[in-house]
């Protein structure tokens, strides 16, 4: 197994970085300070300009959809060479957008790729690709436990040439924003079905169809992610046409599980590069702070989470590079269980690596001062996203157990 990079994916780093250190990083505060005059003028969920600027200067560069290995539509990258470069991203709370990169439209943009038909790609990849619009996924229900995607209760009921929704949805990202234009549905069609995996289907559906409702915004540990947020939404004897769904009836739970295996591993990639960034501020700090006459680092709990950081930092990133090199190599299928590991180290990981920068930083730590709790909130919340730690470890346990069971 040769996780070197090419020569391609080391001069996409080198411009990479480079883009990061001359535009996104000094752009960080300015995007908050845009959010928060947003906010103060009654226009929480308005963009900040600045992201724009920055998409465009991506774009020109060519520097944009690095995700997609599609070459007709991205860079054309595998997994594993994307790698490195989504870990980069990660290091900024604004890392992704500027590069067409963000979640959900990520996942999204899978979906249509692999899923859509020629005049669905054609309403709504297209736009996405060119950054144009954003997206949103509504899966998760409030009323149900929906780490198990076969209890959704959310109808899609034929009428006619349309199909008509209705149920309600939680934790549907980006659907604050006023650049989303599209949402992925996921509903019972047949929920009859004596196979409990084929009563579900997704469907495509424009946020300002009638019936449509958001009802509220969900806040993360105090934060309301803007412009993106996180919203719950009412749907309401939704009409939308025939023509909307994706891959046909009762082929949900197939769309579902094609789109989670790439979206989770790029969560894993970003939380890598965030937890460098603590990493990068913990030890600063350590040196720059004097607590009892002598600086922080000199401190043997200091020395010691700082030692443990690394390893536990590039213990995940090789899981992470293995999982993406098992993706490329025989398919997401038969990499579920790599994917299910990295899915439950790399929220764990980056959660105890910011916690200890947070230690060092003293007090100011749980302010916004220093970006750390914003990390913290952020990188907690994926230990729920896109399915709970609890679900990806009995997973695992399960494949581990029955290739044991088989050779008995």
């Amino acid at each position: 197994m040769d996780f070197q990079h090419s020569d391609k994916v080391r001069n996409l780093q080198q411009r990479l970085n480079a883009f990061m250190d001359e535009y996104v990083y000094p752009a960080e505060a300015v995007f908050d300070a845009q959010i928060d005059a947003a906010r103060e003028s009654g226009n929480r969920w308005q963009p900040a300009p600045v992201i724009e600027d920055l998409k465009k200067k991506a774009k020109a560069v060519g520097l944009w959809n690095l995700f997609l290995p599609e070459s007709k539509y991205g860079a054309g990258l595998t997994n594993l060479e994307y790698a490195p470069l989504c870990e980069i991203m990660g290091r900024s709370h604004i890392g992704a957008e500027p590069f067409n990169c963000s979640a959900p439209d990520t996942g999204n943009m899978e979906t249509l790729v692999r899923y859509a038909t020629p005049e669905q790609q054609e309403q709504w990849l297209l736009p996405l690709l060119d950054g144009t619009i954003r997206s949103a996924f509504a899966m998760t229900e409030p009323e149900v436990a929906s780490s198990d995607a076969t209890n959704i209760e959310a109808r899609i009921e034929r009428d006619g040439g349309d199909y008509i929704l209705n149920g309600r949805k939680w934790w549907t990202s980006g659907a604050n924003d006023p650049r989303c234009k599209v949402l992925i549905f996921m509903g019972k069609s047949n929920p009859d079905h004596p196979n409990r995996h084929q009563q579900q289907s997704m469907i495509l559906v424009p946020i300002d169809t009638p019936g449509v409702k958001v009802l509220r915004h969900l806040p993360v540990f105090g934060y309301d992610d803007a412009p993106h947020g996180h919203a719950e939404i009412a749907f309401e004897n939704v009409r939308v046409p025939a023509g909307n769904m994706l891959l046909g009836e009762g082929r949900g739970f197939e769309v579902a599980q094609g789109r989670l295996g790439p979206g989770r591993i790029h969560h894993c990639m970003r939380l890598i590069g965030r937890a460098e960034r603590a990493l990068e501020a913990m030890c600063r700090r350590s040196l720059e702070r004097v607590a009892f006459g002598r600086p922080i680092a000199d401190q043997g709990v200091t020395r010691e989470r700082i030692a443990n950081a690394r390893i536990m930092i590039d213990q995940t990133r090789f899981l992470v590079l293995n999982a993406a090199h098992k993706m490329d190599t025989v398919g997401n299928k038969d990499a579920r269980q790599e994917i299910a590991m990295i899915k439950v180290a790399a929220p764990a990981m980056a959660c105890q690596v910011i916690d200890w920068a947070m230690q060092v930083h003293g007090g100011g730590a749980v302010s916004d001062d220093f970006g750390l709790a914003r990390a913290y909130a952020s990188s907690r919340t994926l230990r729920f996203a896109d399915g709970p730690d609890e679900v990806h470890r009995n997973a695992i346990a399960k494949m581990e157990l029955g290739r044991h069971l088989g050779r008995l």
